[in-house]
């Protein structure tokens, strides 16, 4: 461990989105707290997003960015009075250390703005966000983003830990307990994470419809649907498709906070899910008793699955020779119907019974 001058008294962590993103950069915050248990560790992060980090026993104090109301600061004088307070007081922080898991411009400005005497991020970062680095790591050998992120760690000169615990903040669980969840504490319950936000990362309605009535049938207790506000319609059609005369089936898009979302799978046995956010939480909160199963297509779960987690993973075949992109909106969910309800019928029940090797 680094002793001496070396120490840092005062850290700060970037990563301010994506959710799923912001629960892989878990390992960085533990890494650093294990390195330097008496540094306080701050992280930036989105204000939608607090609540994945606002838990964890190692962190100082959430630095709360919020993006969407900044982001029309060009056209209101008071904003940008507001945004230049805001790096204003990121600058008086006095932080000795930076990280910036994030690798944009928009981070890699934010990092130069601390005045921090060492500022650590990717030498490849985009966007000519490592100007704003006075160490620059090469992680290009890394395969999954989290041994990215971890690279940084070891740019600092210390040892790098891959836990990836994430913590339920225990005002969420309790507005979970007290609220949306409340009618089925006790239960046994699955979680399921059907939509997203590119429809060729999606498993197909159909398919999601066939597995909760099998689910069902097998005699499960309750499936919440989650989502977020803009997809609760979207849910409500599938949950009206699944069928539900014997209220077993929840739809709690929009019903949830992040924090309440992270408390409703902390409840639940399993989480099957799309690759999203969702998934990230089962992995964060394994160590909760959750289990997870993945559903992959043109994205590489090598490089964005479930981290120490591959046994967990369903993967649609991609075309034979063929390179695909999740953005290419022509692909629509074609790679996703690759995925047949009985491989993900049995990577549940292998999962459930211990016998996946992990």
């Amino acid at each position: 461990m680094p002793t001496g001058t070396d120490q840092p008294g005062r850290i700060l962590l970037i990563k301010p989105s994506a959710l799923g993103d912001v629960c892989k950069a878990a390992p960085v915050l533990a890494s650093l707290a294990r390195a330097w248990p008496d540094a306080r560790i701050d992280w930036l992060v989105q204000e939608e997003f607090v609540d994945a980090v606002s838990g964890h026993p190692d962190l100082g104090k959430a630095i709360v960015f919020p993006r969407r109301r900044f982001a029309r600061w060009m056209r209101s004088p008071s904003l940008a009075a507001e945004l230049f307070r805001w790096l204003g007081a990121l600058r008086r922080s006095d932080y000795d250390l930076v990280l910036d898991c994030q690798g944009l411009s928009r981070s890699g400005f934010m990092t130069r703005i601390t005045g921090a005497r060492r500022r650590i991020g990717d030498r490849a970062a985009r966007e000519l966000a490592w100007l704003g680095y006075t160490d620059r790591v090469d992680a290009s050998d890394s395969v999954h983003e989290v041994d990215r992120m971890l690279q940084l760690v070891r740019g600092c000169g210390i040892d790098a830990e891959p836990d990836m615990r994430l913590y339920v903040p225990e005002a969420s669980r309790r507005d979970w307990m007290e609220g949306a969840g409340r009618g089925f504490a006790d239960a046994s319950t699955i979680a399921l994470a059907t939509t997203s936000r590119w429809r060729s990362k999606a498993w197909p309605r159909g398919r999601w419809v066939e597995l909760a009535q099998h689910l069902l049938d097998q005699g499960q207790e309750h499936l919440l649907l989650l989502g977020a506000p803009s997809e609760r319609d979207e849910v409500e059609s599938l949950r009206n498709a699944i069928g539900d005369s014997s209220q077993r089936v929840h739809n709690l898009a929009g019903r949830t906070s992040v924090g309440e979302m992270m408390a409703a799978i902390e409840a639940s046995q399993l989480v099957v899910s799309n690759d999203s956010a969702a998934l990230h939480m089962g992995v964060g909160l394994a160590h909760r008793g959750v289990r997870c199963v993945g559903l992959f297509g043109p994205t590489e779960p090598s490089k964005v699955g479930p981290y120490g987690m591959d046994h967990v993973v369903v993967r649609a075949p991609l075309p034979e020779g063929g390179t695909v992109h999740y953005r290419d909106r022509s692909l629509g969910d074609s790679i996703m119907r690759g995925i047949p309800v009985s491989a993900v019928v049995d990577t549940i029940e292998s999962v459930r019974s211990g016998d996946a090797e992990a």
